[in-house]
């Protein structure tokens, strides 16, 4: 039987703008800076403010389908160790955003941890938020953060700082030209 979070049902949304962020923010990790610097910030403020309500949903889908992507390919990596994705991969994710309480708000945990569990039984995690109502402003920080850690551990896993990018921008390379 289908469900109604099936991914098949789930709005890609902009996944390369999310994806740009997510970069972003990955090098700005990997070069020991707390924040992004200011000049890209302020890139990054111009761009989410020139997006308007509908660019601003495709941005919230594009980092939800990366989520998906994201536990899918960790899915794969941990049922080959005949490993539980989920045992694994929630309780350090949860966590690190519980270590990060200037940018994610402690209710926003929550959200963020059922959305990576949805993910990682196989549905849209963007379809399984909608569920429970439109999203808050409290979670788009959590979101980016959630997004932003699951790369991080995919690279970490891989040894590679590109892997998860990289992974991502294959398969929407490759996605656009079927």
């Amino acid at each position: 039987m289908s469900s109604p979070c099936d991914p098949q049902h789930a709005p890609a949304g902009d996944v390369g703008a999310a994806l740009m962020m997510i970069d972003s923010r990955l090098k700005s990790v990997y070069d020991g800076r707390a924040t992004a610097d200011p000049e890209q910030q302020q890139l990054t403020d111009q761009f989410t403010a020139s997006l308007g309500p509908q660019g601003a949903r495709d941005l919230i889908d594009g980092a939800c389908t990366l989520i998906y992507m994201f536990m899918r390919w960790l899915q794969l990596a941990h049922e080959s160790q005949d490993k539980d994705v989920i045992e694994y991969v929630v309780p350090s994710l949860v966590a690190s955003l519980r270590q990060m309480p200037k940018s994610v708000r402690p209710e926003a945990i929550p959200t963020m941890a059922g959305l990576v569990v949805a993910a990682g039984t196989g549905l849209s995690p963007s379809l399984w938020r909608r569920q429970y109502g439109d999203w808050t402003a409290s979670e788009m920080n959590a979101l980016e953060a959630t997004a932003l850690l699951l790369a991080e551990h995919i690279n970490r896993i891989t040894g590679d700082r590109d892997f998860a990018i990289r992974l991502i921008s294959e398969a929407l390379s490759g996605s656009t030209q079927d």
